[in-house]
């Protein structure tokens, strides 16, 4: 009797053990979860902007294509941008010298500052009502032809007014220490040829009108709302007289090179 009454206590603490183990050991599911996928890094040719801009990256952009597949981002096509830009030669020339001064020459500006600054357009970062519009129904790849088609093209070179030569360069290569003014040159480059890697744009031979205009625009614009690149210059900006504006804006226009890897100088009457 005894023996039959152990028997059957060690057979209840063995049910009892396996019950446990069943209870702290919960299954594993037949198959893990795979890996949430790894959302694609914009990147840029090589960047906005300012205002432009976000700097690039080395990864490989995607843009979405038809059939809702993801293909990587191409460097601008020349070819496919002078199509595209069509309609931009209305107001910026046909190959990107615009006459009239109210409208930015963009010939020889680089594709990924082009590309930045019309993202930020149809994005409503940068307001105007005028390019929202040509830039809403572009893609990404769009912009990045466009910009390669006007980089591809020479800018035509400006005159400067002989009476602001000398203050406009002095600011342009040299800044103004005294008031916490930079030079232009440490971001445009001494020949005016811009950063496109950073999204700092040409500005050599650009209409003196235009520029001047941009600098009292960013002289009263609200820095709070400006992005990274817009913010550097809307410090500077309010540092200027109107004169150091149009000085500078005139021997901007006036900066051009006469052959490829020659020493840019301005170009007075």
């Amino acid at each position: 009797m005894k023996f039959r009454h152990a028997v059957a206590a060690i057979t209840a603490l063995l049910v009892m053990h396996a019950a446990a183990a069943q209870t702290a050991a919960p299954a594993k599911p037949a198959t893990a979860p795979a890996p949430a996928a790894t959302a694609a890094k914009p990147g840029a040719n090589p960047a906005t902007d300012p205002a432009t801009p976000g700097m690039p990256t080395a990864d490989a952009a995607t843009t979405p294509a038809p059939g809702g597949a993801t293909a990587a981002l191409k460097p601008g096509d020349a070819t496919a941008g002078q199509g595209k830009a069509a309609a931009c030669g209305a107001c910026h020339g046909p190959d990107g010298n615009s006459t009239d001064a109210q409208y930015p020459r963009l010939a020889g500006q680089s594709e990924q500052y082009i590309a930045a600054q019309l993202a930020d357009f149809k994005s409503g970062k940068r307001s105007n009502p005028i390019m929202a519009g040509f830039a809403a129904p572009l893609s990404e790849q769009d912009m990045h032809d466009i910009g390669a088609y006007f980089a591809s093209k020479t800018s035509l070179p400006g005159v400067a007014d002989q009476a602001l030569v000398k203050q406009g360069e002095s600011l342009y290569r040299m800044g103004d220490a005294a008031r916490g003014v930079p030079a232009c040159m440490a971001c445009h480059g001494p020949d005016g040829r811009g950063n496109p890697g950073a999204h700092y744009p040409q500005v050599a031979s650009q209409h003196a009108a235009y520029v001047e205009a941009r600098l009292k625009a960013f002289h009263d614009a609200d820095e709070a709302a400006a992005g990274p690149h817009a913010k550097i210059m809307i410090t500077i900006a309010q540092k200027l007289s109107d004169k150091d504006m149009a000085a500078v804006a005139s021997f901007i226009e006036g900066l051009h090179t006469n052959e490829p890897g020659s020493s840019a100088a301005p170009a007075t009457p």
